[in-house]
């Protein structure tokens, strides 16, 4: 009777050890096979988890046993989460049921619309497009913090941010209004006031010294020559608020290389050639360069420029018409013999 007892609690201690042994494997074994990122969509099911997984299981059975047991199916958060290679079940589990999501770097560089601000943030979060553009031009809230359709494009300031991957529209808008105002400290608006500019008239002529210049290092002397116009109440006479009034009436984004002397009369708030002052609103989003250009520009005497033919991506200033005559005749020139003609 001892021989039958002993050969039974043996039998049971093998057994339980045999469970034990499962159980263990199935939650401290290693089952990640390779370290990678993956996206929970907000309201994703576990069956999405497991089809977002599954690539990277070792087994897929131990890590749902596990999952069920913590009650992770219940639990779901969205966002990017960091798996790593060599993770057991119960530490990919805690993880993604506890663990700390990671956050993006959200770009974007000096878009000319709404629609393309969308475009390019949808690609990089959770939120899409569609849902981006109606709350950017969302008229209530542009009205609620002093901004309109024509200046909603200033609140964005082009430049690298921290967001979770899996950020609202709305959550995007807040956070980039948040950052406008932070962007705006006292020592910027004060230079603003030195220049008789409000910021988002700032940003409005910031918007044209960017479109005027590619050259980081000339905006500064293309800002001061606005300014002394400004200052003088002379038009801007700018030509690529002629080029966003052209684009904004055909309704089309087709690229415009050379403004003709017909297109200066175009009836349109941006035609500053027919209007005094600043336009309604950026005609794009300009990148901190040139708003500090705005803030921090050139002093000089000058009034005119005109794109150079021998310094290509610069300009050539003159202080009276006549010069500016001469440089402007050698500009058409040149862009006559290159056939240039729209």
């Amino acid at each position: 009777m001892k021989k039958i007892i002993t050969i039974i609690l043996i039998s049971l201690l093998v057994i339980g050890g045999v469970f034990a042994y499962q159980f263990y494997n199935k939650i401290y074994n290693d089952n990640v096979n390779q370290t990678t990122f993956i996206y929970i969509p907000t309201n994703a099911g576990f069956e999405d988890i497991l089809d977002l997984i599954d690539p990277y299981l070792k087994n897929k059975k131990s890590f749902i046993w596990v999952a069920e047991k913590k009650n992770y199916p219940n639990k779901i958060r969205a966002g990017k989460f960091k798996i790593s290679k060599g993770m057991n079940n119960e530490a990919l589990v805690d993880h993604l049921r506890g663990g700390k999501a990671e956050t993006i770097n959200l770009t974007f560089n000096n878009q000319d619309s709404f629609e393309k601000l969308a475009g390019r943030v949808a690609k990089q979060i959770e939120a899409d497009s569609i849902s981006l553009l109606r709350a950017i031009k969302d008229e209530d809230y542009l009205k609620k913090n002093n901004f309109s359709s024509y200046t909603a494009l200033a609140m964005y300031i082009p430049n690298s941010y921290e967001f979770y991957w899996n950020t609202s529209a709305e959550k995007f808008r807040k956070k980039m209004l948040e950052e406008y105002k932070k962007f705006w400290n006292k020592s910027r608006s004060d230079k603003a006031k030195q220049q008789n500019l409000t910021p988002l008239q700032v940003i409005t002529l910031a918007s044209i010294v960017q479109k005027e210049t590619t050259t980081v290092s000339e905006r500064p002397k293309v800002a001061g020559l606005y300014l002394n116009r400004l200052k003088d109440f002379w038009p801007l006479q700018a030509d690529p608020t002629i080029i966003y009034a052209i684009k904004q009436k055909n309704g089309q984004d087709t690229e415009i290389k050379r403004v003709l002397n017909k297109d200066l009369t175009i009836d349109s708030p941006y035609n500053t050639y027919t209007n005094f002052g600043l336009p309604p609103g950026p005609i794009s989003m300009p990148d901190i360069s040139s708003i500090e250009a705005v803030l921090n520009p050139k002093k000089h005497s000058y009034y005119y420029m005109c794109a150079s033919v021998t310094n290509l991506g610069q300009h050539e200033f003159a202080k009276t018409l006549s010069q500016h005559n001469i440089n402007a005749k050698k500009y058409q020139n040149w862009i006559n013999k290159l056939e240039v003609f729209r």
